[in-house]
């Protein structure tokens, strides 16, 4: 019987192969030290590849790789080598799309690191625990938005770009009163 589709890990890379947002569901990667150096082999591999424009597809230490560029970031989904390749890339084009829609179009490291609590929301209404849950961009993103979209919540409870956005729009209305 065949079993439900599943990743082993989704990564965010910067230019220079350094971690962004990363999420490992296998265990095949025992500590933070073995994580990082299949990173930095995975990224030396890859990086010389054009794949901005669309997704491509590797074989890489028995594993399916899946990823695509976009400025300064490169985003990854990685499978086993017998899972299917459509299904990992629409993983990848999933979490790549979800991120240009919260970021707003501005898909780069600086506006990542800004907005990483909206990233690793996206990456836990994707997959969890390796099985993969949603992967339509708008719906991942409306998840995502309002999971962090709560200006009742108390300012303690707030991310800080929440917490500057809820100040700017009390200081808006009562400038206008």
């Amino acid at each position: 019987m065949e079993s439900c589709p599943s990743i082993k890990n989704i990564l965010l890379l910067d230019s220079e192969g350094n971690r962004v947002a990363v999420k490992y569901y296998s265990d095949e990667w025992p500590n933070n030290s073995v994580k990082e150096a299949f990173e930095k082999s995975l990224f030396s591999k890859t990086q010389k590849t054009n794949a901005r424009t669309e997704a491509e597809i590797a074989m890489f230490e028995s594993h399916i790789i899946v990823y695509k560029f976009v400025q300064d970031l490169h985003f990854f989904v990685t499978g086993a080598e017998n899972e299917n390749e459509l299904i990992l890339v629409t993983v990848l084009q999933g979490f790549f799309e979800a991120v240009g829609l919260l970021l707003r179009g501005t898909v780069d490291k600086k506006e990542a690191l800004e907005n990483l609590d909206l990233i690793l929301l996206c990456l836990d209404e994707i997959v969890d625990g390796g099985i993969i849950l949603e992967t339509d961009a708008n719906v991942i993103a409306g998840k995502v938005a309002s999971h962090s979209i709560d200006a009742a919540a108390p300012l303690s409870e707030q991310t800080i770009s929440q917490a500057l956005a809820t100040a700017r729009e009390h200081l808006a209305r009562s400038l206008l009163k």
